[in-house]
């Protein structure tokens, strides 16, 4: 047996803590043996106390509450498996190596009648706090209301600092109990219509595993209205006694409020119990009515969180892949051209080209100059992941889709929602998921791994390839029905061979830009070396251009860059011009050769005394070696520091 925590979701979520006997901290605080920085933690928020291979976990009256399956505990002993709800983070105490995964009960719809003749009363919603002294008529209404507002106090200090949405669902889940008697809830979230996206649901009299039967037509009832719902007496309500499951489950109250956001209904809080002497009031519906008032503003935050996370990524992304596509020349004026016509449409693109010529920077053009501006931008390389990872990378996953699925996850497809994904490499893409994508293009929906419902997207698709698509089709490695669909719009970019003219302009530009990066000098080009700039068919096109520009400005020694600052690979090619001038570098080449070789020759092999003798630096004079084939010639060889 080797107890331990496992971190499901929040900060906490990948930690692995085997726990030793003895007590173990948690808090805020670096001195503790487990800490993170999260806001929602004290300082020391709880100890965990391993005696005799029983562990305990009490909290140190911290500050939000310490949950154990949902339950709020001063002092609870730990069995395998159960949930530890702290500030932002959701740990499971696990005695053996089992799969780490959240024990909360599963949701289960009772039935799917109509509501339209749904004959119950939906109460409107009341402002707990501003209700009126005048309507305190005893001690005990009095006592209530004390008890209540401390209550929400309490959820709000519990919930608002909450940057979890999983996290945020357990807690309040946990606080809810404090509000209403209830043995059964669920916090369920909407993203669809279709049904809920997650829900964290709890049985506190059968415990974990055991499903939460939840009536379907009062959440849609509750959905379709914006406003909460109490049945006090469920056997006593003939509307409620035509939805047959609800008698047959034996329920005596419930209770079902909205969860809004943006003032749409994203999700409920549904309760109900079994107990005839704990039956829910008009009192217990304007509490949760406050509640779920808190909770819709924590769940916007938690949403505009993880919103302005994936926009900082982007964002990040955006800096680190240079947007500004540079050239003059004619065939470069025709991208800009079909950039400026294509934009403002919604038809899908494909873009063509070699390699390394700014495939994505069209495809980011694009989607800047479009309507979707606004919207995200999604870029993935579909070479670049294996196809199972690919496809939960693409459209996501469901909770418990496979091993490790911990949590649901949206997919690049989902997250840019209402703007543009960019798939790079699209013709590696594996059999199934260019199904998959047809289906997106074709009914514009698509199901997460392991789903089983479809969602509706709205996502224009930029698509690009260094392959001969019309290749792969006739060789039936990639459907003939999707290239119909992603070429709507194709263009192909040209290589950089083929726009000569826009290469000092670009070469001028990545100096400029490879001088910030590198925080050095910038220096022009020698004529020498832009000659062999422009002579170069460059096979990695721009960004092999980029890299040639950067190497040169950081191994460069002298005042302006040399052709012996260049890679080898453009000094081995020369300049492709006629014989005669062939020939006239050749005698050159060998001219070269024989200087170098004289003043090795009288400093004894020494490179050092060989590069003054020269006026070179020494660096600059060890790559005319390399490139001279002249290595050897030098006393004890090329030294280590200098060698490539």
């Amino acid at each position: 047996m080797n107890p331990r925590l496992a971190g499901i979701a929040g900060p906490f979520q990948g930690v692995a803590f085997v726990l030793p006997e003895g007590e173990v901290s948690i808090g805020r605080e670096s001195s503790n043996q487990l800490s993170v920085a999260d806001a929602a933690l004290s300082r020391r928020h709880c100890l965990l106390i391993g005696k005799n291979g029983q562990f305990t976990i009490r909290d140190l009256e911290s500050q939000n509450g310490t949950y154990v399956n949902g339950i709020p505990v001063a002092e609870q002993r730990l069995d395998h498996g159960d949930q530890i709800c702290i500030g932002n983070s959701l740990l499971a105490f696990l005695l053996e190596g089992s799969e780490v995964r959240p024990q909360t009960s599963p949701v289960l719809f009772t039935e799917t009648a109509g509501y339209e003749n749904f004959a119950v009363l939906l109460h409107p919603e009341k402002d707990l706090a501003a209700a009126p002294r005048s309507v305190i008529e005893s001690p005990l209404e009095s006592s209530r209301l004390a008890r209540d507002l401390n209550t929400l106090m309490k959820v709000a200090i519990g919930i608002g600092g909450i940057r979890n949405l999983e996290s945020l669902q357990w807690q309040l889940m946990g606080l809810v109990f404090d509000v209403v008697p209830a043995e059964r809830g669920a916090v369920l979230l909407f993203d669809h219509p279709e049904g809920p996206s997650s829900a964290v649901a709890w049985d506190r009299v059968r415990g974990p595993g055991h499903a939460v039967e939840v009536s379907q037509t009062i959440v849609r009832r509750v959905t379709h209205d914006g406003r909460g719902l109490v049945v006090s007496d469920v056997s006593g309500n003939k509307a409620i006694r035509e939805i047959g499951t609800v008698c047959e489950l034996g329920v005596c109250s419930l209770l079902c409020v909205p969860l809004l956001d943006s003032g749409k209904v994203a999700g409920v809080i549904y309760l109900d119990t079994r107990k005839p002497a704990e039956r829910f009031d008009e009192d217990h519906l304007q509490v949760m009515t406050a509640v779920a008032g808190m909770a819709s503003l924590a769940l916007e935050n938690v949403r505009r969180w993880e919103r302005l996370q994936q926009e900082n990524e982007d964002l990040r992304a955006e800096i680190n892949l240079e947007h500004n596509m540079v050239g003059s020349g004619p065939r470069m004026q025709a991208v800009f051209d079909f950039i400026r016509r294509v934009a403002p449409t919604e038809s899908n693109v494909l873009i063509l080209g070699e390699s390394g010529t700014g495939k994505e920077l069209v495809a980011r053009a694009i989607h800047r100059k479009s309507p979707r501006a606004a919207r995200p931008f999604g870029a993935i390389n579909c070479a670049a992941i294996t196809e199972t990872l690919l496809e939960s990378e693409l459209f996501g996953h469901e909770k418990g889709a496979f091993t490790g699925a911990n949590v649901q996850k949206k997919g690049r497809m989902e997250a840019a929602e209402g703007g543009t994904i960019f798939l790079d490499e699209v013709g590696e893409l594996a059999p199934s998921l260019q199904a998959k994508l047809l289906r997106v293009l074709q009914e514009r929906e698509f199901e997460r791994v392991g789903g089983t419902r479809p969602i509706k997207l709205d996502v224009r698709v930029i698509a690009a390839t260094n392959v001969n698509l019309s290749d792969s089709v006739k060789a039936g490695t990639f459907r003939r029905d999707l290239f119909y669909r992603l070429n709507v719009v194709a263009l192909t970019m040209p290589p950089l061979r083929e726009r000569r003219e826009d290469i000092p302009q670009l070469a001028g530009y990545f100096i400029t830009k490879a001088s910030r990066k590198c925080n050095t000098r910038s220096k022009p080009l020698s004529a020498e070396a832009g000659a062999l700039l422009a002579s170069y068919d460059w096979p990695g096109n721009v960004r092999e251009l980029e890299n040639a520009i950067e190497r040169a400005l950081v191994l460069g020694s002298s005042t302006t860059i040399l052709p012996e600052d260049l890679p080898e690979s453009l000094l081995e090619a020369g300049l492709p011009v006629a014989t005669g001038a062939t020939n006239f570098h050749i005698a050159i080449k060998n001219f070269k050769r024989q200087i170098i070789l004289q003043a090795l020759q009288q400093a004894h092999g020494g490179y050092i005394e060989a590069a003054n003798a020269l006026g070179l630096h020494p660096n600059s004079l060890l790559r005319l070696m390399r490139t001279l084939d002249l290595k050897t010639a030098v006393k004890g060889g090329v030294p280590p520091q200098e060698a490539e």
